[in-house]
């Protein structure tokens, strides 16, 4: 959590929710079989982190369209590890846990949604920038052509 009477991503409801999501999902991928080490283990770590990372950066955004980009990937993210705990369950490398996993990504699902509405009703960069969101020109490159060595 950020220091007493600073606010950041840490102390986002959503952001605490993605973090147990996150224990979850490397407590499950620790525990599968060997052969699942580089495909679904690996896929589950991705999926799960890339909410919270996505949720920090999102927040770090000025304009409010460039932040709320951000929280529907972490939206996506934790959809795909939701699916990633269903894949355990129906290759039986869980057992008896997916409804818990369940109301963990709902409840982490139903707060990100929240936050999203939030951002989206305070509109926060609009007066300066508009409805656009902000975009960096893209870099200019140039190939520099010169004669071969052995030409």
């Amino acid at each position: 959590m950020t220091t007493k009477g600073q606010r950041g991503f840490e102390d986002l409801e959503c952001y605490q929710l993605a973090l147990q999501v996150l224990k979850e999902a490397y407590r499950v991928a620790d525990r599968l079989p060997v052969e699942e080490k580089y495909n679904l283990a690996n896929q589950m770590h991705w999926a799960a982190t890339s909410v919270i990372l996505n949720i920090a950066e999102g927040y770090g955004r000025f304009h409010y369209l460039d932040t709320l980009r951000f929280y529907y990937i972490a939206r996506g993210s934790l959809n795909e590890t939701l699916s990633a705990f269903i894949v355990c369950k129906e290759l039986q490398y869980t057992q008896g846990e997916i409804q818990q996993q369940r109301e963990l990504c709902h409840s982490a699902l139903r707060s990100l949604n929240g936050y999203i509405r939030y951002v989206r009703k305070q509109q926060k960069g609009h007066k300066e920038y508009g409805d656009s969101a902000i975009r960096e020109n893209p870099a200019q490159y140039s190939i520099a052509t010169q004669p071969l060595l052995d030409e």
